[in-house]
């Protein structure tokens, strides 16, 4: 199982500056198949300027979850390094 990309990433409007929520379209490819699904997470950035990333599936999914969520927590905090990121 990889994640392919995430796509179509848009930033909600939060009040709360520490905390960043985005929706998008996760692609993963699993046995050589590709399917899309929406996901949204949130990134929030501690006092100590430790960042914590949280996941959470808005369709249903077809694959263990831990994994998945663990492989998409990596490509959003890729994402977020290199300032793929709307701000």
């Amino acid at each position: 199982m990889t994640v392919v990309e995430i796509k179509e990433i848009e930033r909600k409007d939060v009040p709360i500056y520490y905390r960043r929520v985005y929706e998008g379209t996760a692609v993963i490819e699993v046995a050589g198949k590709t399917s899309d699904m929406k996901i949204n997470w949130t990134i929030e950035t501690s006092p100590l300027g430790v960042k914590e990333t949280t996941v959470k599936m808005t369709d249903s999914v077809n694959y263990p979850l831990i994994p998945l969520i663990k492989e998409l927590k990596k490509k959003i905090e890729y994402l977020d390094s290199e300032g793929r990121l709307p701000l």
